[in-house]
């Protein structure tokens, strides 16, 4: 067989990649064949674990995560602040993983579950509270807060909002647009669902998103998120393959029109499809914890094109077993999936597990488990991804025999994140990179993008050798 990498047609731009190949053959021959990009790099662990400063039993602390720029947001929907299961949120810093600030609402209550959901973008938090009764019992709210200062800029309601709405379970924003879902409003059929799109500096309601199909019970609104003003949303319980099976929608921010609707090729009563969603860079990742393809309930997770609604890829954990829910949490970031599997029984029954994926080609990059966990943690009960950091909410960690459920969080480094060189993400910096770069470059995948361009051209073949030359820090 050969020893050196294809030099096929696949290359769009056959003069520039000459030097490329002769590289790569001079380099295959002594070595022997590529490595695949994105092979599983076995089981990563944590580098930090993030719990309150007044962590108390039965708080759920980590039933909602969100990251960006360096700011880690906890939902923490039992504390007792404002009064049993009133609710709190934390802030920390993703790089110390010190604690930066508590978050309360300015008129919390008893069994409101501020918290419940949360998101994080461009130092806006938003917190999501469903159970909150301004417009009625359980009709919902959801807040923002500035994340430097800790403070409260508004807070959101539902226009025509009643009892039993619950919204706010479920949260996201992007450059300044908050969608808030309530998944048990009746617009169409009782507990149809819906979603609400906020201009988060003026808290002024800029559009109600409903499907065109909705349909009795169909909770659209599970699970949200935005990105360059297209909205994904979630909506486990459609019925367009079997009772339950999931659906997922795409929305126009700014004008409520539903541009796609986001359907498994093998979808199947019971998926639960919908019940996560994430968007990043053109891409939906959606999870689906009932599938059945290896198991009971072991769940997974699609990839669809945001542009088109095509099925890109199904993805699948490589141990996967019955009953592990995965993708019941999932989030995307930077041509990296992250999925979690919060009934996974790796450290215990029930105590869960995530993994990541490559994005492009949809293999397993690597496993993620905390190095304490043990049985009922739920870890994966929550997931978000941002600049190479994965955090991970385990809401059901005990901090003692008796204080049971407090919850935690746990800060990981995606592998080859901190070393761009290191593509292949085993740590060193060796000819299996030049291979896994080779392998990226024809692919067109952004983790070949070495110069920050934007685009994979001949520079990152240079960058690549600089980078290379350098080796890690």
């Amino acid at each position: 067989m050969s020893l050196a990498p294809s030099c096929s047609s696949k290359y769009s731009h056959p003069n520039r990649i000459n030097g490329l190949c002769l590289a790569a053959i001079a380099v295959g021959l002594i070595i022997g064949a590529a490595p695949v990009l994105g092979q599983d790099r076995g089981v990563i662990t944590e580098d930090s674990k993030l719990m309150a400063s007044d962590a108390a039993a039965r708080d759920e602390f980590g039933q909602a995560v969100a990251i960006h720029n360096g700011v880690v947001a906890v939902g923490v929907p039992k504390d007792d602040d404002n009064g049993p299961d009133s609710g709190s949120a934390y802030l920390f810093d993703a790089s110390t993983g010190a604690q930066i600030a508590k978050l309360l609402p300015n008129d919390g209550s008893l069994q409101e579950w501020f918290g419940y959901s949360i998101a994080n973008h461009n130092g806006v938090v938003a917190v999501g509270m469903p159970f909150d009764d301004d417009s009625g019992t359980n009709s919902g709210s959801a807040y923002l807060f500035d994340a430097s200062t800790g403070l409260q800029t508004a807070k959101l309601l539902a226009l025509g909002g009643v009892a039993n709405d619950w919204f706010g379970y479920s949260i996201a924003i992007n450059n300044g647009i908050v969608v808030v879902g309530a998944i048990n409003t009746d617009h169409f059929r009782m507990d149809s669902g819906s979603a609400y799109v906020f201009n988060a500096a003026t808290g002024t309601l800029m559009s109600i998103l409903r499907p065109g199909d909705a349909g009795l019970g169909d909770q659209f609104g599970i699970s949200v998120a935005i990105e360059n003003g297209i909205v994904a949303v979630g909506a486990h319980h459609d019925d367009d393959n079997g009772t339950d099976s999931g659906s997922a929608y795409l929305f126009d921010a700014s004008t409520g029109l539903q541009l796609a609707k986001l359907l498994p090729g093998d979808g199947s009563t019971a998926d639960q499809f919908g019940f996560s969603i994430a968007l990043s860079n053109g891409i939906v990742s959606v999870g689906a914890w009932g599938d059945d393809d290896t198991g009971n309930s072991s769940g997974a997770a699609y990839l669809f094109d945001a542009s088109t609604g095509l099925q890109l890829a199904k993805l699948l954990p490589g141990d996967a077993a019955s009953s592990d829910n995965f993708g019941y949490s999932t989030s995307i970031s930077n041509g990296i999936v992250a999925v979690g599997a919060w009934h996974n029984n790796t450290n215990g029954f029930n105590s869960g597990s995530a993994y990541l994926f490559d994005a492009s080609t949809g293999t397993q990059i690597t496993k993620i488990i905390p190095s304490t966990g043990v049985a009922n943690d739920l870890f994966g009960t929550s997931i978000a991804l941002d600049s190479g950091t994965v955090v991970v909410g385990a809401r059901e960690t005990a901090i003692s025999a008796a204080d049971t459920t407090t919850g935690s969080a746990y800060l990981f480094t995606v592998p080859g994140a901190g070393c761009p060189v290191d593509i292949n993400g085993d740590g060193a910096v060796d000819v299996l990179d030049f291979f896994a770069f080779i392998t990226a470059f024809g692919n067109n995948d952004m983790i070949a993008d070495l110069d920050g361009s934007g685009a994979i051209d001949v520079l990152d073949f240079f960058a690549f050798i600089t980078l290379f030359a350098a080796g890690c820090p």
